[in-house]
């Protein structure tokens, strides 16, 4: 008779068997593992498991068992960066070079570091000094503002404009330069050199380089202000992000991104700051809402205006719309932006202007203050989706008073054609999108925009 066993029970039946050595004869035992073996994996497994206090006990006792184990110093410096313990980290990171100079990682991560650190020095600063008595502000300003802006890129290959550039803003020129400030987001560096590894070969790469010489084409139009605060803006390392800063400087042009950068201008006899925030470490974090406060609170306290620009919300042409909680893009946290804006306007910011989903989104008056949750692509060459939604741009006017009451504004619409090149819109597709997504998404507190795009609160 023939037994049928259910496949389970087989399974079942076959694991419950002792296991026997494949060959005769005693097999090769693996080496024990050292202590500081286990103590390493101790701490990586309790890095795993977010919990930072565990991973440092472990992975110090591995560099006491161990002193000359570069594996062990350098997860001692994550588990102290989760900690928020940035000495501690450079600390042991400078452990990891000294075993092993021109460790990839340690020259990759300690800017990051360092702006952190630098950026608990400004608090301290601030926290131990009053803020200089300033005079009542009086008068408004008038400013301009832009998204995304990227002028070709000289890498994998060259993709650039016609004529090296000299006629890619004719079209918007006059309208982008007629205002008392003017404030792009520079969607990656300027940089002739550099090195990244962004990209892997035979994929689609979305490494942007733009040659150094073409940020006279922003101050030719009136560039004023330019945040560095995005996923670009390290696409070639640390060496383009430093090029990229000299190049604006002696253009006149002030920037923020980097840990600990203010922008400040002086407009009408008034002080304006603006300071640049993205969804990582890489930058101001707009995920670390206590240290935004922290900044805007203290930038508040010795400047008349503040200016917030941020990078942040999911992206693509799905994305107009702002949710209530926090967005994500291809499992990144991309902000609670809601929460965000509203956090450092109550700390004392007069406007926040926001970009990244690549797409205009609403405008809302909160607390006399105006909030752009995004003002889309504006001059993205060469690399971009300009499909739709994403072709189209805005140039925003907002005019405050001295106190940062929103007073009024303007969308003036306009698109990208052939490449990527900015024009003036016939269609002004900017004015119906910013209004009925500015109406759907914050209902009472939605800013009014007319049929010939003037900007007002509700």
């Amino acid at each position: 008779m023939r037994l049928r066993w259910p496949l389970a029970a087989l399974a079942a039946a076959l694991l419950a068997l002792p296991l026997l050595p494949l060959f005769a004869g005693t097999p090769d035992e693996a080496p024990p593992l050292s202590e500081a073996d286990l103590r390493f994996a101790e701490g990586v497994a309790a890095l795993k498991a977010k919990d930072p206090a565990a991973a440092e006990a472990a992975l110090t006792a591995c560099t006491a068992l161990a002193p000359t184990r570069v594996d062990c110093w350098w997860e001692l410096g994550w588990a102290r960066y989760l900690r928020s313990d940035w000495d501690g980290v450079m600390a042991a990171w400078a452990q990891v070079e000294r075993l092993e100079p021109g460790h990839p990682g340690v020259a990759s991560q300690t800017s990051t570091v360092k702006g952190k650190l630098a950026i608990e020095a400004l608090l301290r600063q601030w926290s131990g000094e009053a803020p200089p008595p300033r005079p009542k502000p009086t008068g408004s300003i008038r400013l301009r503002a832009v998204g995304d802006v990227m002028m070709g890129s000289d890498f994998p290959e060259p993709w650039m404009p016609e004529q090296d550039g000299a006629t890619y803003f004719a079209d918007v020129a006059a309208a982008l330069g007629d205002a008392e400030l003017t404030f792009v987001n520079l969607e990656g560096p300027l940089c002739d050199g550099g090195s990244t590894n962004k990209c892997k070969e035979g994929s689609m790469c979305y490494a942007f380089r733009t040659p150094t010489r073409y940020g006279k084409l922003l101050q030719d139009v009136g560039v004023d202000l330019a945040s560095t605060a995005n996923n670009h803006a390290f696409d070639f390392g640390e060496t383009c992000r430093a090029q990229t800063e000299a190049t604006l400087t002696q253009l006149g042009i002030a920037w923020s991104g980097r840990h600990g950068t203010v922008a400040v201008k002086q407009v009408n006899g008034l002080s304006v700051a603006m300071i640049g925030f993205h969804t990582s470490d890489s930058a101001h974090n707009l995920n670390d809402q206590k240290t935004a406060v922290a900044l805007v609170s203290g930038l508040a306290a010795r400047h008349d205006l503040v200016i917030v620009s941020f990078h942040g919300g999911a992206e693509g042409s799905k994305a107009v719309h702002v949710p209530n909680g926090s967005e994500s893009f291809y499992g990144e946290d991309r902000g609670d932006l809601r929460r965000f804006t509203h956090a450092v306007i109550d700390a004392g910011a007069d406007l926040v202007l926001g970009h990244g989903p690549h797409v205009l989104r609403g405008l809302e008056v909160y607390n006399d203050r105006l909030i752009a949750y995004s003002l889309g692509n504006f001059a993205t060459f060469g690399r971009f989706n300009l499909k739709g939604a994403l072709g189209v741009g805005v140039i925003l006017e907002v005019e405050l008073d001295a106190s940062g009451k929103f007073l009024g504004g303007q969308v003036i619409p306009t698109m990208q054609v052939g490449d990527g090149v900015p024009m003036m819109d016939p269609e002004r597709r900017a004015v119906t999108q910013m209004s009925s997504l500015s109406a759907e998404d914050f209902g009472a507190r939605a800013a009014q925009v007319s049929a010939d795009g003037v900007i007002r609160a509700p």
